[in-house]
């Protein structure tokens, strides 16, 4: 068993850390923010993710929460970096967190390794490695070890891995890695730092294509009368193709997908390369959202003076999470066309900026419709299946719902009296 550090007492870092506690190591985790690390020595989580809080609670005895890098690194022999590195006004990651971390490791002689799990662009690797040999710890290892977890299911993903990626160019440190990870069901695949970084940014842009590729074929569905929902069953019973990630809806958002496909396309671009598929994908979900209100515009003959519902906040169902959520843009496209806008959420977090300063948020989907001229459907919380249309029907001023996620029965929904559109559905 290992003593480790973690920089980062974000999503990364405190299921990493949990994790790796719960596989028997030490962790001693470090954040800059006061209150996050208040909360956490409090014995409460800052970020909501399924089974998390029970698994630090459960290894309290092998983590500490800690505001200091020197108390993290006492003792220390293997750092992993769980920072986050959002993208600059350039599209580039900022990587000043991760730089950050890396000056504070100078003088930590007794290091072993640095691991980097954060989200970095290709080469990264090889500038750290060369600041690290700067700064006289050539004898402290470096890997990659690129995460592949998804807000929600992040505990299950990294006990239960597709594959653990492990990047170095060293023996001992791939041996130091690989052994870190006994105990977790999932292969290890091992291969050099820049493939090790470029396999984070090639999955999610993948994953990122086929949605805005099915989205594609929903407005063919939607001119010729086919219906998405059967199209994307039928190809993904395709064993080469597979079922995941062929939902056609509003278009994808959270923490990764869009910041990575920035970060991607910009790599490509300081390298003198023109990404067309990816460019094509990220223009592909950008317009979804546009599309979701030019079909409410339709509906109603113009959204100026209305009242509309937007129903769910956060960028999918089972997290917190408002970054980079589909719903904002609605929100604000909503706004800027002269509606007025109610909203529902269960877990999104108040006091969010604009656009949702200026909306009415309310503490059912039943309140927030009642008035409304119509709804959007943003995030397919489970919860909405339960609402009880018909009576929400009766307290709507016009019963129009455009259901962004394909989340409700049409045929239910129009026998209720709703004027109700979706994605690639006739």
């Amino acid at each position: 068993m290992r003593k480790i550090a973690v920089f980062g007492a974000g999503y990364i870092g405190l299921v990493t850390a949990a994790c790796l506690a719960e596989l028997g190591h030490t962790v001693a985790v470090r954040d800059i923010q006061d209150e996050r690390i208040r909360l956490l020595n409090a014995g409460r989580v800052p970020i909501h993710e399924p089974g998390l809080g029970e698994l630090i609670a459960g290894n309290a005895g092998r983590l500490t929460f800690t505001l200091s890098a020197e108390e993290a690194l006492a003792g220390t022999e293997i750092v992993y970096v769980c920072v986050d590195t959002p993208p600059t006004a350039a599209g580039d990651a900022d990587l000043s967190r991760v730089w950050s971390v890396v000056e504070t490791l100078k003088g930590a002689e007794h290091l072993k390794a640095v691991v980097v799990k954060s989200t970095v662009p290709v080469g990264t690797g090889a500038r750290v490695r060369a600041v690290l040999d700067e700064s006289g710890l050539a004898h402290v290892g470096y890997a990659s070890n690129p995460e592949f977890t998804a807000e929600g299911q992040a505990v299950a993903d990294f006990m239960r891995p597709d594959r653990v990626v492990v990047g170095a160019a060293d023996e001992n440190v791939i041996r130091l890695v690989t052994e870190l990870h006994e105990g977790v069901d999932g292969p290890v695949e091992v291969m050099d730092v820049a493939s090790a970084e470029m396999v984070k940014l090639a999955s999610n842009a993948m994953l990122m294509t086929r949605i805005s590729f099915m989205n594609e074929i929903a407005v063919l569905c939607e001119l010729t009368g086919a219906d998405v929902e059967q199209v994307s069953k039928a190809v993904g019973l395709d064993h080469r193709i597979g079922p995941h990630f062929l939902r056609a809806g509003i278009g994808w958002g959270g923490s990764c997908f869009p910041k990575d496909s920035e970060a991607l396309k910009q790599l490509a671009s300081n390298t003198g390369h023109h990404t067309q598929l990816l460019n094509a994908a990220i223009e592909v979900n950008n317009l979804q959202k546009r599309r979701a209100i030019q079909k409410l515009k339709d509906a109603l003959g113009g959204l100026g003076g209305t009242r509309i519902a937007v129903l769910g906040m956060t960028f999918k169902p089972g997290t917190d999470d408002m970054r980079e959520a589909p719903s904002t843009v609605l929100a604000a496209r909503l706004l800027a066309e002269g509606a007025k806008v109610t909203c529902w959420d269960p877990l999104a977090p108040d006091g969010q900026p604009e656009p949702w300063a200026s909306a009415v948020r309310h503490g059912s989907p039943q309140e927030a419709l009642a008035g409304a001229d119509a709804a959007i459907l943003a995030t397919a919380w489970p919860e909405l299946r339960d609402v009880p249309w018909a009576d929400v029907r009766d307290t709507m001023r016009r019963p129009v719902l455009f259901d962004g996620r394909n989340h409700l029965d049409p045929a239910t929904m129009r026998a209720l009296g709703f004027t109700y559109m979706s994605v690639g559905r006739p």
